[in-house]
């Protein structure tokens, strides 16, 4: 099969590559308005980037009229955010919070989903996910325009929570203790519980 991707439509393009490009990280994002209100919503087109400076990013595609999602607004406005990962015991209520509220309203106070105050910025953390990144904007990119176009969040990682239960024995956390949830496409997903290992070259 060949596909000509600059003839696709673009939520056609979104099916292909979001169906292809598995699995991906989800990145439960909290964030502030200025007037105070919460919000909540998960992004699967989510990585860590570089550690000098400590920084990671996400995706938020425009919606299907092309609005800016609430998300977006919000870090345009307040310029800090928080990523939550997304432990299999949390995935139900993740994919709640996923759920089209309107501009205000808090899925976190909707869905029943417990935040604690951060440390280092004003958007509060999951208190259930084992690890948060608490973030500063660093700049927002803008890819396409319309329908599902990027704005693509870097953001500089200041401080984090790690829950000391899913710490292996290095140290570092353990992918089995996490038990992270990982995008793949349609409606399904899979869990870092299930891993290999293959020892790299010198370098």
């Amino acid at each position: 099969m060949l596909l000509d991707f600059t003839g696709l439509p673009a939520r056609t393009a979104y099916q292909w590559i979001a169906s292809s490009i598995l699995p991906r990280p989800i990145a439960w994002i909290s964030t502030i308005s200025p007037d105070g209100a919460n919000n909540l919503a998960p992004f699967s087109f989510f990585q860590g980037i570089t550690a000098n400076p400590p920084t990671l990013m996400f995706v938020g595609a425009n919606t299907r009229d092309g609005q800016k999602k609430d998300t977006i607004q919000n870090i345009e406005r307040v310029p800090e955010f928080v990523v939550n990962l997304v432990p299999f015991a949390q995935a139900s209520t993740m994919n709640d919070t996923a759920s089209n509220l309107p501009y205000g309203e808090s899925e976190a106070a909707r869905f029943g989903v417990d935040m604690s105050p951060s440390v280092k910025v004003r958007p509060q953390r999951i208190t259930a996910s084992p690890v948060s990144f608490e973030c500063s904007l660093d700049r927002i990119v803008h890819v396409g325009t319309g329908p599902l176009a990027a704005n693509v969040v870097f953001g500089r990682i200041l401080f984090a929570h790690v829950k000391d239960d899913v710490l292996a024995d290095d140290g570092f956390p353990d992918p089995a203790k996490l038990d992270l949830v990982g995008r793949l496409g349609r409606e399904s997903y899979t869990r870092t519980r299930d891993t290999f290992s293959i020892k790299r070259p010198d370098r």
